[in-house]
């Protein structure tokens, strides 16, 4: 399992995802950083079986209409700190991981942690 994580989400992510032992890039890793068009992002995760973990619904609407990226984990949660959200993804992530074998698609957001067979 492979993660992407999108440009407006904290770098700590990253880092975190790494420390558990799971490969992640993040936007900021990529040669446009957070310049990189979501075109770009899309193709990637394609490619290379990435998941996607973004706050971006422009990506949630192309996973829903051409299943790209294959797999998204889509945030919201809203405007929160980012010290807010990684303790959040943190008590989910082993959720998070499991859900992942059999689903393509799981939303998060303050309060609970939704999976979609879409």
């Amino acid at each position: 399992m492979k993660f992407l994580i999108d440009a407006q989400l904290p770098l700590a992510l990253a880092h975190f995802i790494r420390w558990n032992g799971l490969e992640c890039v993040h936007a900021f890793d990529l040669p446009l950083k957070d310049r990189t068009p979501d075109s770009e992002i899309r193709k990637i995760c394609l490619q290379e079986g990435f998941i996607l973990i973004t706050k971006d619904r422009d990506f949630l609407d192309s996973h829903l209409l051409r299943r790209i990226p294959p797999k998204l984990l889509m945030i919201s949660t809203g405007n929160i700190s980012n010290r807010i959200l990684l303790d959040i993804l943190k008590q989910n992530w082993q959720t998070i991981q499991g859900l992942f074998e059999e689903n393509n698609l799981l939303e998060l957001d303050n309060a609970e942690l939704i999976a979609h067979n879409s």
